[in-house]
């Protein structure tokens, strides 16, 4: 049974997208055989690996509403992972689950028949707490949060864990948070550096060790369709990421 992980988290612009890029490269290079689910409308994970999002033709939108199989919608990477993608065409989707059975379990149901094949799912959710970040909360066995290092970011957590309870107390008994992931992170900043020490006392050893940086190249990568393995692998935010695969491997044999 493969790890399937939820990136989520309600505030945007923290690093979903490009943890979940990143991630998903690094695990495969470390021969994990890995799924990645774009389930965010703006279809940046789409777009951040170089596939136009009105390109896709059967998407993670075809799956939700039944239509086309999880398997329809998959498609091979060069960089060694599979992808599931997503267009606009996905914010109707928020609207149609609304009236169809089972519509927090739509992910969950679509994933069974193709979860034995993979070691890591990861979802990028959208920025949002909507239907289709709750499906991937009640498909998923944990949650990655990823947060940003500034002042509202301890607030925002608050109320995403205390989303994750209700999803486990009704829908996901097994959903438990993988850790809380430290980006854009600048040492020279004193906030910066303060709240990351407050995000360790809050929440201890809920916050992972590895510390994504803010990193010039890491914001160029995803504008060439490139992950920052394949954009510059020698720069600090890749040695973070490959940092945080080892991190999570370090874990198989516990979960």
């Amino acid at each position: 049974m493969s790890e399937m992980i939820a990136i989520a988290n309600q505030k945007g612009g923290v690093g979903k997208t490009t943890t979940g890029i990143n991630l998903a490269v690094s695990f495969a290079r470390a021969k994990r055989k890995v799924l990645l689910i774009d389930l965010d409308p703006q279809a940046n994970t789409t777009s951040g690996l170089g596939i136009v999002p009105s390109t896709v033709d059967i998407g993670i939108y075809e799956v939700l509403i039944g239509t086309n199989t999880l398997a329809d919608a998959i498609r091979e990477m060069e960089s060694g992972l599979d992808g599931v993608f997503s267009n606009k065409k996905l914010v109707g989707a928020q609207v149609e689950l609304q009236t169809m059975t089972g519509r927090e379990t739509r992910l969950k149901d679509a994933v069974a028949n193709v979860r034995d094949q993979y070691d890591y799912i990861l979802v990028d959710c959208p920025p949002v707490l909507n239907i289709l970040t709750l499906n991937a909360l009640v498909a998923a066995n944990s949650v990655m949060i990823p947060a940003q290092c500034e002042f509202f970011a301890i607030q925002g957590l608050v109320e995403l864990l205390d989303t994750v309870r209700r999803v486990q107390s009704s829908a996901n008994s097994k959903l438990k948070v993988d850790g809380i992931l430290r980006t854009m992170h600048d040492r020279r900043n004193n906030l910066c550096c303060e709240v990351s020490d407050q995000l360790l006392q809050h929440f201890g050893n809920m916050v992972y060790r590895t510390i994504i940086p803010r990193n010039v190249r890491l914001a160029e990568a995803p504008s060439h369709g490139l992950s920052i393995l394949d954009y510059d692998r020698n720069c600090t935010g890749a040695a973070a990421y490959i940092a945080l695969t080892g991190e999570l491997i370090s874990k198989e044999g516990q979960r």
